[in-house]
């Protein structure tokens, strides 16, 4: 059984001073989005997958915040040390989260993911998360899809301006007042991609997700293999 790491007490007291400080941050940024993009984003009608690439979190965590704010998000965070604090920073900033990977509590993670859809929460994925490679979509987030049929929902963006850490996603940090252009992509459901397989599922919803992350690094990925 796969060991999953917490940390409680004064450590996670430790990160409210950052949780608090990222909020003020997110909260400085320009959110430039299209009146059809802000309705897809903002429809209430069923909890959805919100899927994001991993260099994205710190953009997409505060359009979360502000656009879907009637539902709580449960996030998938890595069960290791380092999900540790992220899952314990996740808690201080009003998220839920699932600790798993596709290589750690898959069978679990899959399961808790699908219940917190059917208690009306939507979640939060990234598939190229949590070592990479950058843009390498991992078929979990089409699995779940399929397993959920719940509606689907991409979320990138451009960052005009911004600095990027030297991680293996490059994770983009924007410069406080800045502007970001949000952009949305929306599907009612897996049968909707028109995907005959989990692997042409992953596929397609790659490159729908690319279409809308410019990178002018050109970082590439690829499909995770079957």
């Amino acid at each position: 059984m796969e060991t999953v790491h917490e940390i409680s007490g004064w450590r996670k007291l430790a990160l409210w001073p950052l949780s608090l400080l990222l909020r003020v941050w997110s909260a400085t940024i320009r959110i430039k989005i299209s009146p059809q993009e802000l309705e897809v984003l903002t429809r209430k009608d069923a909890p959805a997958i919100i899927i994001l690439w991993h260099n994205r979190l710190f953009l997409a965590a505060g359009v979360v915040r502000r656009y879907r704010k009637h539902r709580r998000v449960c996030g998938l965070i890595s069960a290791s040390k380092d999900g540790a604090w992220l899952a314990a920073f996740f808690s201080l900033m009003g998220l839920d989260s699932v600790r798993g990977s596709s290589s750690q509590r898959t069978v679990e993670s899959s399961r808790e993911l699908l219940k917190a859809l059917e208690a009306g929460k939507d979640i939060g994925l990234t598939p190229d998360g949590p070592r990479g490679p950058c843009y390498n979509f991992k078929k979990g987030a089409a699995r779940v899809a399929k397993q959920s049929g719940a509606p689907i929902i991409l979320i990138s963006g451009r960052l005009r301006n911004s600095w990027r850490l030297k991680s293996w996603d490059r994770f983009y940090l924007p410069v406080p007042f800045s502007t970001a252009e949000m952009k949305v992509r929306y599907f009612p459901n897996y049968d909707s991609l028109g995907a005959g397989s989990i692997k042409e599922a992953a596929e397609f919803l790659r490159n729908e997700l690319m279409a809308i992350s410019p990178d002018p690094e050109n970082l590439t990925g690829k499909p995770e293999n079957s």
